[in-house]
């Protein structure tokens, strides 16, 4: 009750901002703080949220590289950019998160361009309420949103931890979740049901997705630490927002709770806030595992927490990946 009433009022937490806090206004301070020639990538920045977050740290003067399925739109994402900060850098790239070879193609492409990479943004995601499998013959929803990003951040850990030993940097991952993990059930997490698709509900399968991104960022948070590293990883909640995801839930009930919670909603600023937050600020340095939402650590759900269930699922996931990777070359 104590967080509803702090999230309506727009209180700051201890970071000093709130559910009302901007994209700007987190980072409006930090540029003081940033090294030069910073290095980002972001999915999904085609749009909403991902869009947001692009313009706002090339405001701050940091490169930055989209991975988007439609290029055309990415495009006027880096125009309207460069129009407002001129000097940006931004470079467009191609994915498509939901197939294991998209994202194996991008990543030779990015490696390609030899940059650093300082922080990477898991930002991407879906919605659908229909079944639907990728190429690669799993189920879309948790291809996207999950797999295709564990999968990215696997082949480009080694730049990140790379450019942080040589940089001084500390790098920073973020994976992009939501409040909505809290709704799945333990016994309801089962690997082989999400991927096959089994008893298939739109809203669930988006929540057993964005449960995974928070789990993952435990469980390499883990493998960081083991590695002595100088690279964190944390999952934000960017709170709820009407961008095109939400829009997937189309209706009259939709637009009858959209009117009634109109209140409630963030703006896609608003919406960024948290990882623009958490990717600049020099207040996270050194946070990693951690879930943050209206850019304040917060609490996860007990399964979102639980170690053992991260390191089953990094084990489900990664012999899947072996599996299928070594099956396309053959």
């Amino acid at each position: 009750m104590k967080e509803t009433l702090r999230y309506l009022a727009g209180m700051a937490g201890p970071s000093g901002f709130g559910s009302n806090s901007t994209a700007e206004q987190v980072t409006e301070d930090c540029s003081c703080f940033l090294p030069s020639a910073l290095t980002a990538l972001i999915t999904g920045a085609s749009s909403g949220i991902g869009a947001e977050t692009a313009r706002v740290l090339a405001k701050r003067g940091v490169k930055v590289v989209i991975g988007a399925r439609d290029l055309k739109k990415a495009m006027e994402v880096k125009k309207n950019i460069q129009k407002e900060s001129p000097k940006a850098e931004i470079v467009l790239l191609e994915i498509d998160l939901s197939s294991f070879g998209s994202v194996q193609r991008f990543c030779s492409e990015f490696l390609a361009l030899e940059l650093p990479l300082n922080i990477l943004i898991n930002n991407a995601g879906i919605f659908s309420q229909n079944l639907e499998f990728s190429e690669d013959k799993i189920e879309t929803t948790f291809a996207t949103n999950y797999l295709g990003h564990f999968l990215l951040t696997e082949i480009l850990l080694d730049k990140m931890i790379e450019t942080a030993e040589k940089t001084g940097i500390q790098g920073r991952i973020i994976n992009v979740s939501s409040v909505i993990h809290s709704w799945v059930k333990k016994d309801c997490f089962r690997f082989n049901h999400i991927i096959s698709g089994k008893k298939y509900n739109g809203t669930r399968a988006y929540a057993q997705s964005k449960l995974a991104n928070i789990l993952h960022a435990k469980e390499i948070a883990n493998q960081l630490t083991a590695r002595n590293a100088r690279v964190t990883i944390n999952a934000v909640h960017p709170g709820i927002v009407k961008t095109g995801i939400i829009r997937a839930h189309k209706g009259l009930l939709t637009d009858s709770l959209f009117f009634l919670a109109s209140k409630l909603l963030k703006t896609t600023s608003q919406g960024a806030a948290t990882t623009c937050y958490v990717a600049l600020s020099p207040k996270t340095e050194g946070i990693s595992g951690k879930y943050f939402a209206d850019c304040n650590e917060s609490k996860c759900s007990s399964l979102a927490n639980d170690e053992l269930e991260a390191q089953k699922l990094w084990n489900n996931t990664h012999a899947l990946l072996h599996k299928r990777l070594r099956q396309a070359t053959i």
